[in-house]
C-alpha cells in the first residue's frame, strides 16, 4: 500500500464515521484534555413525537412549500410585558399569537403554500421543540414572531429581523438572544441542548447552506415592510438564537416592535396594525417561495 493511499484512508475513515453518526443522530466521543466529551447532534427528524406535531393547514398537496409559523412564548411564559393607555398589562405572548394567526390566514386564503403553527393556543412550547417541529415536518421555511421590551426606555421603537449567527451583531442583539434563550430555564423546562461549543459547530458547518436563504427572506421582509411598518434604525440583526438553530431549515425571527413604546404598542394591539404586519410577512413568504420556484 502506497503512502498516499494510507494517508487517504486515515483521513477518510474519521470523516465517514462522523457523517454516518450525524445521519443517524449517534453521539461520538471526542477527547479533550484527557477527558471524553460527548457531542450530541439533534438531527433525528423523529426527535419530536409524531403525535406532537401540529396540523399542516392549506392545500392537501405535499409538493407545495411548507412554512412553519412560530408564535413566541405562551402559557406561563408571558414574554415582554407593557402597559396600555389605561394601565392594563399587554403581553407579548398574546400579541404574537394574534399576528401569527393572521399570517396563516393570509397565506391559506391566497393558496399555494402550506402552513403549520408551533402553537395555536396559549400554551408553552420548549424552544428547541419549536425548531425541531419544522425539521420533523420537513418544512421549507421557519418564521418566529416576537415583540420586545425596552424597559424604561420608552422611546425605543421599531421592528427588527434576526437571522442566526455565531456572533451577535450588536450588544442589543446579544442581550436579546440571552433573554430569549433563557426562556426555558426561567419557566422550569429541562434543557438538554448542545453546549455553546457544539452549537457554534452547528452554526458554522451545518447552517452554511441555509443561512443564505434565511438572509434572503429577511431582506424580503424588510423590503415588503418598508412602506407599511416602522422599522428600528438597526432593522437587520443577528445572534445565536436557539429557536433558529435547525441546521436544514432557513429561519428568521421577526421582532415586531416594542410593547413599551406607545406607537408600537398601538400597532401591535389593534386589528389595523396587526393586519399590516400580517400582510407584510405573508407577502414576503410568497415572494420567497416564488423566487425559489423559478428555473
Amino acid at each position: 500500500m502506497s503512502l498516499r493511499t494510507l494517508l487517504l484512508l486515515v483521513l477518510a475513515v474519521p470523516l465517514l464515521l462522523v457523517a454516518g453518526a450525524m445521519a443517524l443522530g449517534v453521539a461520538l466521543p471526542v477527547p479533550e484534555l484527557g477527558r471524553e466529551n460527548v457531542l450530541r447532534f439533534s438531527l433525528d427528524r423523529d426527535a419530536v413525537g409524531r403525535a406532537d406535531l401540529p396540523e399542516i393547514e392549506g392545500p392537501d398537496d405535499p409538493s407545495l412549500p411548507l412554512v412553519v409559523i412560530d408564535a413566541g412564548h405562551g402559557g406561563r411564559d408571558l414574554g415582554a410585558v407593557g402597559r396600555g393607555p389605561d394601565g392594563e398589562r399587554v403581553f407579548e405572548k398574546e400579541i404574537v399569537l394574534a399576528i401569527a394567526r393572521r399570517v396563516r390566514d393570509e397565506l391559506i386564503e391566497a393558496g399555494g403554500i402550506r402552513v403549520a403553527m408551533t402553537r395555536h393556543t396559549d400554551e408553552l412550547v420548549p424552544l428547541e421543540q419549536r425548531s425541531e417541529i419544522s425539521r420533523a415536518l420537513d418544512a421549507d421555511l421557519f418564521l418566529s414572531i416576537h415583540a420586545d421590551s425596552a424597559g424604561r426606555y420608552s422611546e425605543v421603537a421599531g421592528a427588527s429581523i434576526y437571522t442566526l449567527s455565531r456572533e451577535a451583531s450588536s450588544q442589543a442583539a446579544a442581550r436579546f438572544a440571552e433573554r430569549e434563550n433563557a426562556a426555558d430555564e426561567v419557566n422550569g423546562i429541562a434543557v438538554a441542548g448542545q453546549s455553546e461549543e457544539v452549537s457554534a459547530i452547528l452554526v458554522e458547518l451545518s447552517q452554511q447552506r441555509t443561512q443564505a436563504d434565511a438572509a434572503a427572506f429577511a431582506s424580503l421582509i424588510e423590503r415588503e415592510g418598508r412602506s407599511r411598518i416602522a422599522f428600528h434604525p438597526q432593522a437587520r440583526r443577528s445572534a445565536a438564537l436557539v429557536v433558529l438553530r435547525a441546521p436544514d431549515v432557513p429561519g428568521v425571527l421577526f421582532e415586531s416592535g416594542f410593547v413599551t413604546n406607545e406607537g408600537d404598542r398601538a400597532r401591535l394591539t389593534t386589528e389595523e396594525g396587526r393586519k399590516d404586519y400580517a400582510e407584510v410577512l405573508a407577502q414576503a413568504i410568497r415572494v420567497y417561495f416564488a423566487r425559489r420556484a423559478e428555473p
